[in-house]
């Protein structure tokens, strides 16, 4: 009886039902774009491909929540940067009733326990660049020497 007491006193509720690193499950349209996870001291954490599940830790630092930055990349499109944040596990309230000072102010803010992560999945659409795109109505500019025979006749003189 008094070692569970001792027990309760010393653990933390985030900590026992909450987690101090969490999957996020990243994809992409179209899939196989290159990711790229840095976190907010700008660290790179991950490097891999579409689809991926990657787990996070949720704290950086005593008291300190972590950030990361996703960038998503593929040849003929736009890169995607998106944000990953974690908020206040509303578990580290029940410290006040069952983990104690000790767990409300050592152990889940020392674990990142205190923190949860804000979304589960990121699943992004990427643009293709207007540079790489095979659309039919896209501007070209000849030469003269590369302008067909039977468009010649057509020309007209500018600036004259």
């Amino acid at each position: 009886m008094i070692l569970s007491g001792i027990m309760l006193i010393a653990t933390s509720c985030a900590s026992i039902v909450s987690k101090s690193n969490y999957p996020i499950s990243i994809n992409s349209t179209p899939s196989e774009a290159k990711i790229s996870i840095t976190d907010k001291k700008g660290k790179q954490i991950y490097i891999g491909q579409t689809p991926a599940i990657v787990k996070l830790e949720s704290g950086s630092g005593f008291f300190g929540k972590a950030r990361y930055q996703v960038v998503l990349e593929k040849p003929g499109y736009t890169p995607k940067t998106i944000p990953v944040t974690f908020k206040l596990d509303g578990w580290y309230f029940g410290n006040i009733l069952l983990g104690g000072v000790i767990g409300m102010l050592i152990v889940d803010p020392a674990t990142g326990a205190m923190y949860k992560l804000d979304t589960e999945f990121i699943n992004e659409t990427l643009v293709q660049n207007a540079l790489t795109s095979s659309s039919k109505e896209a501007l070209k500019v000849y030469t003269l020497n590369e302008v067909p025979p039977e468009w010649k006749d057509h020309l007209t003189a500018v600036g004259q």
